[in-house]
């Protein structure tokens, strides 16, 4: 995707806003889930949150390895705003996790390995935002190990569900849902991954416009 255009953000943003505002739509006329009624559509917007924060993380993660193998500014511009987006959404998921979780286990938090595994993962995004702001002289690269580390944590928290004992639904819930609500899935997974792209892009060159300011005070500072 290109930033540089003006074309393909407004594209991307106008698919976005067309399926975020028909997505309500959609999910009403999904089924509902036959023990929990209509807190059960609560699933239409915690998993597609968690399902872009996955998506988030590996782009920070792999942008933050080849800032620190190679060096790559621009890279690192990239894993920055992959970041902040993970937050975002990873801050959405444990919002709409315990809102499903009351009706369903009835408590808001149990502390099993799942929801104890994504708050972890949470803290280490935020770890990485805090140490990029006052870590000072070389953050970049100790922010980057930190990235890494939290990228090769997904598939931990992801098939947690299937290793360990837990309230959480096992990773065959989606796999196996039916058409009636498979379809309305798909279309909030793919309304978010839009919005994702839109945020990430505009998040990133925003980054790169800081680099060239920064760039002009240095050459200001040099004449």
């Amino acid at each position: 995707m290109t930033w540089k255009t003006g074309r393909s953000p407004f594209a991307s943003l106008a698919v976005g806003t067309v399926m975020f505002a028909a997505a309500p739509v959609v999910i009403a006329m999904a089924p509902y889930e036959a023990t929990m009624g209509l807190a059960g559509k609560i699933f239409y917007f915690h998993v597609p949150a968690w399902i872009v924060m996955f998506a988030a993380i590996f782009v920070c993660g792999t942008a933050s390895g080849i800032h620190l193998f190679r060096e790559r500014p621009e890279a690192d511009r990239l894993a920055v705003a992959a970041a902040e987006v993970t937050v975002l959404f990873g801050l959405m998921g444990l919002i709409t996790g315990p809102l499903w979780g009351r009706v369903s286990w009835g408590t808001w938090w149990p502390w099993d390995v799942r929801t104890t595994l994504a708050l972890i993962l949470e803290m280490n995004f935020i770890a990485y935002l805090l140490l990029r702001k006052y870590g000072g002289p070389g953050s970049d690269k100790l922010a980057a190990g930190l990235a890494l580390f939290g990228m090769f944590n997904v598939p931990i928290v992801y098939l947690s569900v299937n290793v360990w004992r837990t309230l959480h639904p096992p990773t065959t819930v989606v796999p196996n849902l039916p058409l009636t609500m498979g379809v309305p899935f798909l279309w909030c997974v793919l309304a978010y991954l839009a919005l994702f792209l839109v945020m990430l892009g505009g998040r990133r060159q925003l980054e790169e416009q800081r680099a060239s300011v920064d760039r002009l005070w240095l050459a200001y500072d040099e004449d």
